[in-house]
């Protein structure tokens, strides 16, 4: 199953896991996926796993296997947005119908945003699986919205820790992000859950008010020069 952050790429199983759906649709009808550039490897959830047919762990996703279950008059479409995603990069995003096992077409809505490396290049893309037989367009939208949403807020946690541990140990972000890689393989925790245990644990830490007064100053002067912005001395 699938991680909820774009930019946990490469974080092992402890990332992998389904879809956090919300009230407005049944859980079998979103799931989650990744593809990968480099290896045009794919990835998927229990839920796009059972879309398709099949029984959790039954078969691995690959190109292949996923053109052959859209509907023919689609599968050009399909092929081509794969060839566009290896070679340009782009996210994977469509409105098509897949054929199940069973012979029976879903109508499907994919929406996808960029894995990116700790350097911020695009390595792959991930997103989620919307089946929208039987749901209106008002639950269409929810989900979809919902879905985005998660995206942007789990990023934003991510980014927020990053944050707050390259200001503690001045380090960059790399290698922030690299310690939150390090904590998240060594407890089988995802990043995004250890990123939120940290920010809300953070509110018990006590900041000496020298540090606090230093930053008041900062943050009071940052609009001017940096050599005319530094902070007062103890004895000042």
């Amino acid at each position: 199953m699938l991680d909820d952050v774009g930019n946990n790429a490469g974080l092992g199983d402890a990332d992998f896991e389904g879809a956090d759906f919300d009230d407005s649709a049944d859980a079998d009808k979103v799931g989650s996926f990744r593809f990968f550039f480099d290896t045009q490897s794919w990835e998927w959830s229990d839920e796009v796993a059972r879309l398709h047919g099949y029984a959790p762990g039954e078969v691995e996703p690959t190109t292949e296997l996923l053109a052959g279950h859209k509907h023919p008059d689609d599968r050009n479409d399909f092929e081509h947005l794969v060839e566009e995603m290896a070679t340009n990069h782009s996210v994977f995003s469509s409105r098509h119908r897949i054929i199940d096992t069973r012979g029976e077409v879903h109508h499907i809505m994919v929406i996808g945003q960029p894995i990116v490396d700790e350097s911020g290049t695009p390595i792959g893309t991930e997103g989620f699986y919307l089946d929208m037989d039987g749901l209106d367009s008002r639950i269409v939208k929810a989900q979809i919205d919902h879905h985005v949403n998660r995206f942007r807020k789990s990023q934003g946690v991510i980014e927020q820790t990053k944050g707050m541990i390259m200001f503690t140990y001045r380090v960059s972000a790399d290698q922030a992000f690299e310690v939150l890689k390090w904590r998240s393989q060594v407890t089988n925790v995802k990043v995004s859950i250890l990123c939120r245990n940290i920010i809300a644990g953070s509110q018990a830490i006590s900041i000496p008010d020298s540090a606090r007064h230093s930053f008041d100053h900062l943050l009071l002067t940052a609009h001017q020069d940096t050599d005319t912005a530094a902070p007062p001395t103890d004895d000042e």
